[in-house]
């Protein structure tokens, strides 16, 4: 089934609260979250309980849908501990779970019939019959295998009866569906079960066999040599085509990235779909998202399997010169006279030249003219981790974004 009618939905990670607060207040219209538990990212902070509870009152102050990953394949030995977990998720009331393995699935549906369930990227859906499979079962959603084609993936939101949402920003998994075995044999981390160490992104260098124990680097770039790794993926310039094809939820990578690439990402996806369905005949692609997106720390775009490309290039983006930004600091709140309490996340100094990023329209250059400390004194400069009271030519909005541009001696 195609969802034209419906406008298509902005689905952001939330892999800490920290980052929930980020996703909902640059305009994601979803989020995806994991408890402490039996989801695919065991190394982002997750959430609690007691943190999904907050979770959901804020998601629901803002019009915000709530997903929980629980999207492990589980061992016969976790059967009962994956029980409890659902049974406890009954209080939370989810607007979805999002699963992979059979059996949670079917847990799921005994546990908490009441509650959708997305079919995540990892159980493979490639092909309408698979499609219908889980609609029958009773899926809400399907989110398609990313090695997909765009025609692949019209054929099946137009075929299957079910919801189709895909990834359009992020990571990407060398590995088909992401069911890589790298990380257990070399770490004994299974990537299945949310502990990969990402063994694509290390260092190799190469041997030649009869001259053991020298070692040659593999040149791929200034930065090292990734051989496994592939480009991010970003479709920011393909949304009408992903639209038309009945994707019916765009979902942005990256749990365990920072929040100011959330915030980045977040924020031009959401100008990019408001730009669309605001007018959809004269739409175009502005130069300040490619910017945002090229500013925001990736290792090279790409348009992954959407369009057959082999050699999987976005042109546009690549080419698109830009700062390099630092990110400084997050406004906490807002003060009586005119300055801004933040945490500062890198070193400020009184006097830097700095970026606001707001929810909607370009960043706002301002200057940092005063920092004060908790105690009152004016202070030259503010070191990571601490909170001070920062006083600019227009104090910003509470969960706003302060950055500046890089030094040539820093590194991103």
């Amino acid at each position: 089934m195609t969802n034209q009618t419906k406008q298509v939905e902005l689905l952001a990670p939330a892999g800490t609260p920290e980052k929930l607060e980020i996703a909902v207040h640059y305009g994601a219209d979803a989020v995806y979250l994991a408890g402490k538990d039996f989801s695919l990212r065991n190394f982002s902070a997750n959430f609690s309980l007691a943190d999904m509870q907050t979770a959901r009152r804020l998601t629901r102050e803002n019009g915000v849908r709530m997903y929980v990953a629980v999207n492990i394949y589980s061992r016969n030995s976790e059967a009962q501990a994956v029980a409890e977990y659902l049974a406890a998720l009954e209080a939370i009331a989810p607007d979805a779970l999002i699963i992979a393995d059979p059996a949670i699935f079917m847990q799921a549906r005994k546990l908490l019939p009441h509650v959708p369930i997305h079919v995540s990227t990892q159980a493979n859906t490639t092909n309408t019959g698979t499609a219908r499979f889980w609609r029958d079962l009773g899926a809400a959603r399907v989110n398609t295998g990313r090695e997909l084609t765009l025609e692949e993936i019209r054929e099946i939101s137009a075929d299957s009866g079910i919801e189709v949402e895909a990834f359009v920003h992020g990571a990407m998994c060398i590995a088909y569906s992401g069911r890589c075995l790298l990380s257990g044999y070399m770490k004994k981390r299974e990537s299945n079960r949310g502990m990969c160490c990402q063994p694509c992104r290390f260092h190799y260098t190469l041997m030649e066999q009869t001259r053991p124990g020298q070692y040659f680097p593999i040149a791929e770039d200034p930065r090292g040599a990734y051989v496994f790794n592939s480009r991010d993926l970003c479709m920011v310039e393909h949304l009408p085509a992903l639209i038309d094809a009945g994707i019916c939820a765009f979902k942005i990578e990256g749990r365990m990235k920072s929040i100011h690439y959330l915030a980045g990402v977040v924020k031009v996806y959401r100008e990019a779909i408001n730009s669309f369905y605001s007018a959809p005949d004269t739409y175009q692609v502005r130069k300040r998202w490619l910017a945002e997106l090229s500013a925001i720390s990736h290792r090279g775009y790409c348009t992954g399997f959407y369009f057959g490309d082999p050699d999987q290039t976005a042109a546009n983006l690549d080419d698109v010169i830009h700062p390099g930004y630092r990110f400084v600091a997050k406004v906490l709140a807002k003060g009586p006279d005119g300055g801004v309490r933040v945490l500062v996340k890198n070193k400020i100094v009184a006097g830097d030249e700095v970026d606001i990023l707001y929810p909607d329209g370009p960043a706002r250059k301002d200057m940092i003219r005063r920092i004060v400390d908790p105690n009152g004194l004016t202070r030259a400069l503010a070191q990571p981790g601490s909170t001070v009271t920062l006083y600019l030519g227009r104090p910003p909005e509470p969960l706003d974004l302060i950055r500046r541009r890089q030094v040539p001696e820093e590194t991103p």
